[in-house]
Parts: C-alpha cells; structure tokens; sequence
C-alpha cells in the first residue's frame, strides 16, 4: 500500500528506526492502561471485557500498537490483518446493537493514552522534538485511518442487517398472498418482528425498492417484490380517514393500484384483485393513479376471464368481420351510441357527429347485421363485446 493510501506513514518516516525497541518493550502495558482508560471513560464498554466481546477489545488494541511500531520499522507492510480487525470492531458494534459512536471514543481514548506513554519513552530514547511532532501526527492519523475502517465493517454490517430484515418481511407478504394458514403467518410474523394489524389492503406497483415503497408508504407497512418487477406492500388502516390521499400522494409519480381492506389472512384476495386493477391500469382499459379496485368492479368483473371475453366478442361482432374497415368503425360508433341512447336516434346522431338520417340508415344496417338491437339482453351482449375492444 501507498504511503498516501495511509497518512500517518508520511509523519513516520521522519521517526528513526532505533526508537522501535524502547517502544516495543512497553506496548504490553500500554495496552493495560488503554483498556482500563477505555472501560473508565466510555460508558458502553464499563462492563467486564470477558467472552468474544473482550477478546475483541483487546485485538483491537493490541493489533493497534503492534502495527503502529511495526510501521516505524517497516513502513507500508500488509495491512490486510490489520483492516481486518478493525472492520470486524465495526461489524461487532452493530451486532451489539450500538451506534458506531462508543467505538470512535474508545478510539480516541486509547490514542490520547498510547500518545502520552509512546511520547514517554520516544524521550527516554534521546527523541527531539521534530521526532515527537512526527509521532503525535501518526498516532492520530493512524487513528483515523482505524476508524474509517470500522465505520467501513458498521456499515456493511448495518445493509447486511437490513437486508435480511427486509427478506424476513418480504417472507411474510408472500406468505399472506398465498393464503399460507395462521400459524406459518404468526413465526414469519414473528422472525420479521413486525406488528401485524388486524385487516390490510394490497397496493400494488411496479420497479421500486419494496424497503423504499413501504417507507414511502407510512407507519408498519411491509413490501416485497413480485414477478415481473410489481412489488406489493401490505398497508395497515387503508381505510382510515385521509389515508387514501396520503397514499395517492405517495404513489403519485407511477401507476398503481389498492386492493380492498380484508382481514389479515384473507390478504391474498386482496392482493389479487389490486394485481388485475393493476394490469387494466397499465393497459389503458381504466384510467386514474392510484386506481382503487372498488372503484372498477364493473370493469373487473367484465375482465376477469380475458381469453372469454375474447371469444364472446369475436361472436357477437362477427357480422361486421365482412364490412371494410371504414365502414365497420363507423358502425361501431354508431352502435356504442345507440346502447347508450336505446330508441333515441337524433341522440345517436349527435353523439357520434352525423346526420340524423344517416344515423337512421345506420341503425337500420345494424339491425341487419346483427339482429334485434333493442332487445334489452341483446344490448347487454352487444356492450360486453364492445368493451372487449376498450383494452
């Protein structure tokens, strides 16, 4: 490594190297006295160093010293031991359950220590003052560098952490979408330390961090990632007054759907049906984001069994396949505006923006074509096909 990839070699090489045995010859008490400094003045280490959290400690001192004298001797050596130990510090602190900032005092506890007594006996051994400067510059850069390390192993350690937390949430969502039986739910439940509440209601979107949605989303809200990149989140209380528009404005900037509120266990439908108001959204057969699937039961009702629908479609407007492409257009128009103006055709003409005798020319070929259009049961056919063609 590079003496600029580690500054306080830079302050070393001004050290000589005869000072390493008077040096090396009082590490292990200065070892001692730093971790009685360290259990005195940093409340979250007072506890007796004994188990992996000792041995821990005392690595992490020892291994200090020791690299620090061995780099007045032989400057840039290895340091792979050496980061090591202080990303493992690091790593440990968020096992403990700390912040990062017990660690970092600890270090400058021990660096305010191991400078008085290395100061000490560098004087003992004839050291000048430009030698004592150099020194005390390298024992706080080493420190520093030490701590960048840690923060380096907290900060692993931290995603790590958060990443098997967001797996253990996402394990319950699957669990509820497949409608696994209350016991399974209740360990997942468990294991992910997630509050359930009694009834929730799907919300379903596409190409988002499910970590990033459910914060996005509110308080004890859950996600996980599904096929095809729709992540589901799990949202407590959708129901509850201004809770619908703090999701629309949650959810604003992409498309999306809200299933019904349902009992916990019942999730999977509710799921299911956001999914369906999901993929009609996305192809343009409703409009409006975020949709609620209550607002569109008609439309999914009419959906549901789309390859029927098809067919059923195909059936009803075949007599039109024979009319050129033009012409069936126009008597589509006409026909959507005659279901919605039954018996009314100076409505219908105004609707679709023609003569009133033309209209009547064109319901009278519809009525040839495809039978008795004012039959009410006809009609409904007749509107199910059509809106086949809204998709």
């Amino acid at each position: 490594m590079n003496v600029p990839d580690r500054p306080h070699l830079l302050a070393l090489s001004s050290v000589r190297s005869n000072l390493v045995t008077g040096l090396r010859s009082i590490l292990p008490e200065v070892g001692d006295e730093i971790i009685a400094a360290i259990r005195e003045s940093v409340p979250e280490y007072a506890r007796p160093l004994e188990g992996s959290f000792g041995r821990g400690v005392r690595a992490g001192v020892d291994e200090a010293l020791t690299r620090f004298v061995d780099d007045i001797e032989t400057p840039g050596a290895d340091p792979g031991r050496w980061r090591t130990v202080y990303l493992e510090l690091g790593r440990g602190e968020v096992r403990q359950g700390r912040t990062l900032d017990a660690l970092l005092a600890a270090y400058r506890v021990g660096a305010r220590v191991a400078w008085r007594r290395i100061a000490e006996a560098a004087s003992a051994a004839g050291a000048g003052v430009e030698e004592l400067t150099a020194l005390a510059e390298a024992i706080f850069a080493y420190i520093d560098e030490i701590s960048a390390i840690s923060a380096e192993g907290y900060a692993a350690a931290h995603a790590e952490a958060a990443g098997e937390a967001q797996r253990r949430r996402e394990l319950v969502v699957r669990l509820l979408i497949e409608g696994a039986g209350a016991e399974a739910v209740a360990q997942a439940v468990d294991a992910a330390g997630w509050r359930p509440p009694r009834s929730a209601a799907a919300v379903m979107t596409r190409d988002v961090q499910p970590g990033a949605l459910a914060t996005r989303l509110g308080s004890g809200v859950i996600a996980a990632t599904l096929a095809e990149g729709v992540v589901c989140a799990v949202v407590p209380d959708a129901d509850a007054p201004g809770r619908r528009s703090e999701l629309a404005s949650a959810l604003a900037e992409r498309p999306a759907a809200i299933g019904p509120t349902l009992e916990l266990l019942a999730f999977g439908a509710s799921e299911a049906r956001a999914r369906r108001t999901l993929e009609l959204l996305e192809a343009g057969t409703i409009s409006g984001s975020p949709a609620l699937a209550a607002d569109h039961l008609a439309t999914l009702i009419v959906h549901d069994d789309p390859a029927l629908l098809a067919d059923h479609a195909a059936r009803e407007l075949a007599p039109l396949a024979g009319e050129t492409e033009l012409s069936r257009e126009r008597l589509e128009a006409t026909l959507r505006a005659w279901l919605d103006h039954p018996g009314r055709p100076t409505e219908v003409a105004r609707a679709v923006h023609i003569h009133p005798q033309t209209a009547r020319y064109r319901l009278r070929r519809l009525r040839d074509l495809l039978g008795e259009i004012d039959d009410p049961d006809r009609r409904f056919a007749l509107a199910l096909a059509l809106r086949s063609r809204d998709r």
